[in-house]
């Protein structure tokens, strides 16, 4: 073990025996009291030396036998601590690609933040590049979506989608300008593969797999260019990943708002069956508005603001990949909502439906029914339903 600090939290002294760790409240924490010799050993913890050098240096300090091996459990045990050479094997392997390490290392930092473990963020940073992502939609959202994906260190993602890219498909950080008229599929494979680490653009990019080969895929994004299709998915489209077990998450853009969620944990969560259920039983027209809306002519170009598109794609993305990593993120049994102009996020629970087949229906008996258009959580305020899942689906899928 090679100790180190976490470098991603800035310290400070509060006075001669307190120091704090990190600046912004959701991470940092004091820890006290701190003797001077002890504090200024805080400086050798940088991830250059063992522990055998350490306890040398601290003895040339004047610090007591023991007392490197405490300092170094005292810190690991607060979560302050890593581990420049843990991780494993995978880890070791990712160290040996430079080039591609240092394009990832302030997620590997961020991650440090949320790992307590010395080695765990190497660790869940290496595992990644073993996960297969399945995106399906190359519009404004899928594209950065799956982008931000690739950049962020998961090893293969394939991106579905019909048709040629058309103007308003081009968005920073989706489509370029450039790919206007070719196959929408290749030309995002394209754009994943240019924001991958370590991996050049080529034209190709990896072939992607049919929807149906869902066994073997981490998770399954669904960010369709038509919002209709995440506004009120069908869930006709999402039994296939139901019956084989496969996770999956909406993303999109309904008429000027943004929507993650929910991610459906089969047999665990609710799934896109539940929600139209739920929906039905509070309003007894939906079945007719909806029959409409998906017999009526779409519109060609649909409403979705660049900077909502963006808005929607990272957190999409940051919730994948907190899933992905191990966590439980909070779209787990709710949908996130913004919309334009005032980019207010609040979460609307979506419970289990006892008539859906999804799974076990009676875990939606006795929950009392959260009105979609009624009072909602703010991104400020508690999670929702998903904080008090079980821990079924918080390792590696």
């Amino acid at each position: 073990m090679h100790p180190m600090v976490k470098p991603a939290l800035r310290r400070g002294w509060r006075d001669l025996n307190t120091v704090q760790f990190g600046m912004a409240p959701a991470h940092a924490m004091v820890l006290g009291p701190m003797d001077t010799a002890t504090g200024s050993f805080l400086t050798l913890l940088d991830g250059t030396r063992g522990l055998p050098l350490l306890r040398d240096e601290g003895r040339r300090m004047g610090l007591p036998d023991g007392h490197v091996d405490g300092l170094v459990q005292r810190l690991s045990g607060a979560g302050l601590l890593d581990d420049a050479t843990g991780g494993g094997p995978a880890a070791d392997a990712l160290r040996g690609k430079p080039a591609v390490l240092d394009r990832l290392r302030p997620d590997a930092a961020s991650l440090s933040l949320v790992a307590p473990e010395p080695g765990e963020a190497m660790r869940r940073l290496a595992a990644r590049r073993s996960l297969h992502v399945q995106v399906r939609g190359a519009g404004r959202v899928g594209v950065a979506l799956a982008s931000a994906l690739a950049g962020a260190g998961v090893g293969r993602i394939d991106v579905q989608d019909g048709g040629r890219v058309e103007p308003w498909d081009v968005a920073p950080g989706g489509l370029p300008v450039e790919s206007i008229g070719e196959r929408r599929d290749e030309a995002a494979r394209r754009a994943v593969r240019r924001a991958a680490p370590g991996r050049p653009p080529g034209r190709g990019g990896a072939r992607s797999a049919p929807e149906q080969d869902a066994p073997g895929l981490s998770l399954v994004i669904i960010a369709p260019r038509d919002g209709l299709a995440v506004h009120a998915p069908d869930p006709t489209a999402s039994e296939p990943l139901i019956d084989s077990g496969t996770p999956h998450l909406f993303a999109g853009i309904v008429e000027g708002t943004g929507i993650v969620g929910p991610l459906v944990l089969p047999g665990d969560t609710a799934c896109a069956g539940c929600l139209d259920l739920g929906r039905t039983d509070r309003d007894p027209t939906w079945p007719r508005l909806l029959a409409q809306w998906r017999s009526g002519q779409p519109r060609q170009v649909p409403a979705c603001d660049l900077t909502l598109a963006a808005t929607v794609a990272g957190l999409a993305a940051g919730h994948a990949l907190a899933f992905l990593d191990g966590e439980l993120p909070s779209s787990a049994g709710a949908r996130w909502e913004v919309s334009v102009p005032g980019f207010d996020w609040h979460a609307r629970p979506v419970w289990q439906h006892p008539a859906c087949p999804c799974g076990p229906g009676e875990k939606g008996k006795g929950e009392q029914a959260a009105d979609d258009e009624g009072p909602h959580e703010t991104m400020a305020g508690q999670q929702p339903h998903a904080a008090r899942l079980s821990g079924t689906w918080r390792a590696h899928v």
